[in-house]
Formats: structure tokens, C-alpha cells, sequence
């Protein structure tokens, strides 16, 4: 067998530390994710996996100096393990979340484990080094911590561009385990073969083996899990599941599903419902009829609204020349246009000549776009709920000012508020806009799945700079905000 140079065998060593940064920050970023996804709170699940995780590698790196020893077969021991927790952590989360309900004491399990692990990696790795050729200890540290830092900056980089839009979360982590078990062979089989006895190295093997063995299986079994969670937590079988850089998206309903027909049909959103077919066209009539009944409406930007049901309730109003619909995530406005139901309950709006699509983050392309000659009568803000981390900015003071900036003279604004209703008033009103709270009936939360609250109505905020023409309220409730009710202005330094 070939014995490589010490050059070559310190450049080894290197890569290893570098596959091994890369793994690591893929699990980190897995459980990040994983959990904004499932709890919608990204700055809070950021927070405890970065602090528990750096916290246990610190305790990982003071325990690793009683296996310096024997670093070789330490390391492939630390790297089978750190890929079968690693690599089974969405598995065991997403469990954890649907059937136990014991999400965040898991999280930290998790967090606490392979941080514990991938603190052991560095001591075990520094000592082969040094094995290879005695180096003083400063240069050391800093060729391996540059190996270390530059596989973090690739790994963090493949998650959210690579792995999470090709494989998804789950098959992601099994192939990142995977990959951590033959960088932990590699060293302990080839390069350093010499350390570990002939029975200690049948071991390793095997121990290599059945987790990679155990990852397999579990890849083998994803579907049939994922499809008993899915069923478990949206109370439906699912026609369709994607995964784009964004979100999850989930399609329930719908032909041969329960009750049959488009009322029976739902979309969630990264875990949350967005369109229910019972009440969706109540829905988006009371989002859109009180704006484009205000004035002229022959231009209309629907912000968000990338299902294309909101642009076919525009499209269905008289006067209507032109709507732009402005959306972040390419794969839910292809299925709004291939998905059959779907496509049927927005009656092919997306495919309609007088609409234009544009992916495009809508914060972002309110910054860019160019102030159009004859700006937009009538904005629809058909956007995710607020209280989320990722649409907090869409409903700040920075955010409706880039939208009055394309507002006509005389142009609406038009916003579903939720529970935030007054909030929205005070952050529109902060940009020169007059806003109007007006509340309407119609939702079916019991038919549709969701908490029985006794709630059936939705809460609107309807903004302009000139006042509304008659009757712009027809058929809606218009609400009296209390007088004693404090000022809240969202910002984006001061999120709501």
C-alpha cells in the first residue's frame, strides 16, 4: 500500500478538518432551519442551537484530551458518531415534533450531542498532526483552524443553495453523515493505519459500516416517514410535497382526497396553513374588493399572493388592465401553474396575458424597481402573517414607505393585519397614509382544520393618501381604533 509524503499526509489531515467543518456547519444549519420551519421562529432557534452547540464544543475539546493517545482511532470513533447523530437529527426532531410533542428539550439533546462531537475533532485532529511532523504549536493551530474556518464557509454555503433545494432536510443530513463516517475512515484506515491493532481496525470497520448501514435505511424508510409525520400533522393525506430555499410546501386535498372536489383542498406554507379551499374565495374578496372598489384600478401589484388566487379575484373585477404579481419562490408560482387543483381554484390567472410574475423578494424589489411613469392604483399585500422572523421587515415603516413610493395619486394599499391589526395601522399611518381597519366574516377555521377560536372573521388594514371613495367599505365591518390604544410603529430595527 502506498505510504504518502508527510506533506501529503499533513494535507490530508487538512481536508479532513475541512470535510469535517463543512459537516458540522451543515447539522448546525440543519437544526436551525429545521426548527424556524416547524415553530417559525428563527431568532430564538438560532440563538439556543448557537449557544448550546459552541457551549458543547467547548466540553468536547477538554474531553478529547484523554483519547490524544490514540488519535487516529478517536477520531473515526468521534466521526461515526458525530454522522449517526448528526445524520439522524431531522429524523429524530421532526419525530420529536409531531408524535412527542417535545420539540425544543430535543433540540438541545441534539445541539448538545454534536457539538460535543465536533469539539473532540480538532484536539484529535492537532495531534495527528503533529504526529506527522513536530511543527510549532502556533503555526499548527493556524493551518488547521484555516482548514476548519474555509470548510464552515463551504458548508454553510452548499446548505442553503445546494443541499436544501436538491435533497431537502432530511435526505441532506443522512448524505452529510455519510460523508463525515469516510473522512473518519479515511484517517483511521489508510493514513494512520499503522496506530490501531489488527482487531481494534475490524472494529472501526464495522462500526464504520453499520452506521453507514443504519444512515442507508433510514434514507431507504424517509418516504414512508416523512408521508406518516405529514399525515400525522396535517390531518390529510399530501398530493404534494415540495421543498424550495424558502419553505416547505405542502398540498393536501383535492381529488381522491378526503370530501373531494377544490373545498377540500389546502396549502401550507413552512408548517402553516396559507389557502383553504372552503373559505379561500371569501377570503381574498374581502382582501381585495374594498381596494380596487375605491378608485381606479387598472394597475395592481399583489405583493406576494404567489398561489395566483388573489390575482384571479383581481382579474375577475372590471377594469382591470394590468397585475403584477411579485413573489420570492419560484417553486409555488410553477405549481400555482401545474398543480391541477391548484391551478383550478386560481382559474389559470398566472397564465392570464394581462398578468406578469416576478420572483423576486418583494422588500427587496420595492428597493430596485424603478419608479413606473403611471405607478400602481391598487397594492395587495397578500403576504405571510406577521409575527413570523422571515415577513417581520414586510410589515415595518421602511417596508410601506418602498410601497408608497408606488402608489398613483389616489392608489390603495391594502393589508391583511391578523391580530396585529392596530400595529399596522400605526406603521402605516407613520409613512403619510390614512388607514382604515375593517374586519370580514367567512372563516371556516373548524372545516379548514385549524384551532376552533370562535374568530371567524379576518382583520384588514385599507391605507390611502386621498380619502376613500363612497361605498370603498361596502360589505365589510369598518372598526373604530380605541383612543386609549398605544402607538406602534414597526421598524426594522424595532420589529413588533
Amino acid at each position: 500500500m502506498i505510504n504518502p509524503t508527510p506533506r501529503a499526509a499533513r494535507l490530508l489531515v487538512l481536508l479532513a478538518a475541512f470535510v469535517c467543518a463543512a459537516c458540522g456547519l451543515v447539522y448546525e444549519l440543519e437544526l436551525v432551519a429545521l426548527g424556524s420551519y416547524l415553530l417559525g421562529d428563527s431568532v430564538t432557534e438560532a440563538s439556543v442551537v448557537l449557544s448550546v452547540m459552541v457551549c458543547a464544543m467547548g466540553v468536547g475539546s477538554l474531553l478529547a484530551k484523554r483519547f490524544t493517545l490514540r488519535p487516529a482511532a478517536s477520531f473515526a470513533v468521534v466521526e461515526s458518531l458525530l454522522a449517526l447523530v448528526g445524520g439522524l437529527s431531522v429524523i429524530g426532531l421532526y419525530g420529536c415534533y409531531v408524535w412527542l410533542g417535545h420539540y425544543q428539550a430535543a433540540l438541545v439533546g441534539f445541539a448538545s450531542l454534536i457539538g460535543l462531537l465536533i469539539g473532540a475533532e480538532i484536539p484529535l485532529l492537532m495531534t495527528l498532526m503533529q504526529r506527522i511532523r513536530r511543527q510549532e504549536a502556533g503555526r499548527a493551530v493556524a493551518d488547521l483552524f484555516a482548514a476548519d474556518y474555509v470548510g464552515a464557509l463551504v458548508g454553510g454555503l452548499a446548505f442553503p443553495f445546494l443541499l436544501l433545494p436538491t435533497l431537502g432536510q432530511l435526505t441532506g443530513a443522512l448524505l452529510t453523515g455519510v460523508v463525515n463516517t469516510v473522512s473518519g475512515g479515511l484517517i483511521a484506515f489508510w493514513l494512520f493505519r499503522a496506530e490501531p491493532a489488527r482487531r481494534e481496525r475490524l472494529l472501526l470497520g464495522l462500526c464504520s459500516g453499520a452506521v453507514v448501514l443504519v444512515l442507508g435505511v433510514a434514507w431507504a424508510g424517509s418516504g414512508a416517514f416523512e408521508r406518516a409525520a405529514q399525515r400525522r400533522l396535517y390531518g390529510a393525506p399530501v398530493r404534494v410535497s415540495a421543498q424550495s430555499r424558502f419553505q416547505q410546501i405542502i398540498l393536501t386535498g383535492g381529488p381522491g382526497g378526503p370530501g373531494g372536489g377544490e373545498d377540500a383542498a389546502r396549502l401550507y406554507l413552512g408548517g402553516r396553513l396559507a389557502v383553504c379551499g372552503r373559505d379561500q374565495a371569501a377570503y381574498h374578496a374581502a382582501l381585495t374588493d374594498p381596494a380596487l372598489s375605491g378608485g381606479r384600478r387598472a394597475r395592481v401589484l399583489v405583493l406576494g399572493g404567489g398561489d395566483g388566487l388573489a390575482a384571479r379575484h383581481i382579474l375577475d373585477t372590471p377594469g382591470v388592465a394590468r397585475v403584477t404579481v411579485v413573489d420570492q419562490d419560484p417553486v409555488l408560482l410553477r405549481l400555482a401553474t401545474e398543480d391541477p387543483v391548484l391551478h383550478s381554484l386560481n382559474g389559470g390567472a398566472l397564465d392570464d396575458p394581462r398578468v406578469q410574475t416576478v420572483t423576486a423578494d418583494a422588500f427587496g424589489w420595492l428597493r430596485t424597481a424603478p419608479l413606473q411613469e403611471h405607478p400602481y392604483d391598487v397594492i395587495v399585500a397578500d403576504l405571510p402573517s406577521a409575527g413570523l422572523d422571515a415577513a417581520d421587515k414586510l410589515y415595518t415603516r421602511e417596508f410601506y414607505g418602498l410601497v408608497r413610493r408606488m402608489l398613483a395619486p389616489g392608489g390603495r394599499l391594502v393589508v391583511h393585519a391578523g391580530d396585529r391589526l392596530w400595529s399596522v395601522a400605526d406603521t402605516v399611518r407613520a409613512v403619510g397614509l390614512t388607514p382604515y381597519g375593517y374586519e370580514a366574516v367567512g372563516r371556516d377555521a373548524a372545516a379548514c382544520g385549524e384551532p376552533a377560536t370562535g374568530d371567524a372573521s379576518w382583520h384588514f388594514v385599507l391605507a390611502s393618501a386621498a380619502p376613500l371613495a363612497p361605498g370603498s367599505l361596502r360589505g365589510v365591518k369598518r372598526l373604530r381604533e380605541p383612543s386609549d390604544a398605544p402607538q406602534r410603529v414597526a421598524t426594522l430595527l424595532g420589529p413588533l
